[in-house]
């Protein structure tokens, strides 16, 4: 089974960036050549959708997200990016990547923004 590790989260300062990364746990799986998505959940709320990569590289963002982050992808290193600037205590949550249309879900890592 394939399973999808994020890592990079951690305690950060309103403003400050993270970089989270999200690699496939088999080589069987090509992250490269399939739609990303990145989600989050804050705590007593709901996961919601972050951004998305298409196959084609083409990005997409929530509004709240939008201009402040940016989803990459690493092809010889079969993994995808999360690039988040200019953060607020609002964005602190569990991020998870997945592959859409498959099902696979990352384990989930924790970002905070405080100060």
């Amino acid at each position: 089974q394939v399973q999808l590790v994020e890592s990079g989260g951690g305690l950060v300062q309103p403003g400050g960036s993270l970089r989270l990364s999200c690699a496939a746990s088999k080589s069987i799986f090509s992250i490269s050549t399939n739609a990303m998505g990145w989600y989050r959940q804050a705590p007593g709320k709901q996961c919601e959708w972050v951004a998305t990569i298409s196959r084609g590289g083409t990005t997409s963002y929530a509004t709240s997200v939008k201009g402040r982050f940016t989803f990459s992808r690493d092809n010889a290193k079969n993994t995808v990016y999360l690039q988040m600037n200019s953060l607020k205590s609002e964005d602190t949550a569990v991020y998870y990547c997945a592959a859409v249309g498959y099902g696979y879900w990352g384990q989930g890592t924790q970002v905070t923004v405080s100060s």
